[in-house]
């Protein structure tokens, strides 16, 4: 079973993101990206849903640090954000993320994309 790190400072993304996907992979919610690197020390997931917005080390910071790490530049990246701005799409984009997903989002739709990306 393929295993997805949801790293959100959101509990309730957490918990939604969890019950959409927990049925079909092994799913570690993670509070924040600075924890997210604590646990990849000792597990590599299948694939990263990460929050651009959170406290002390947002998604970009975040995920410049994985795609510079040879360790974890390989593990697919899918934004979380409640922004739909072309501006952080750009970004997101320039920095290797594979595809963004606009919070709230509905269960059966990031099932769908995650699905999609595998």
């Amino acid at each position: 079973m393929k295993t997805i790190f949801v790293v959100d400072d959101s509990d309730t993304s957490l918990l939604t993101a969890e019950e959409s996907l927990e049925d079909h992979y092994q799913v570690m919610t993670i509070p924040s990206a600075a924890k997210m690197f604590d646990f990849l020390e000792k597990f590599t997931p299948d694939m990263i849903l990460l929050d651009i917005q959170m406290p002390e080390m947002d998604g970009f910071e975040a995920l410049e640090r994985l795609k510079s790490n040879p360790s974890y530049n390989a593990i697919p990246v899918i934004f979380l954000t409640g922004y739909k701005d072309d501006d952080i799409e750009a970004r997101s984009r320039e920095l290797g993320a594979l595809d963004i997903i606009t919070k709230p989002f509905s269960p059966s739709a990031l099932l769908e994309r995650i699905e999609a990306h595998f």
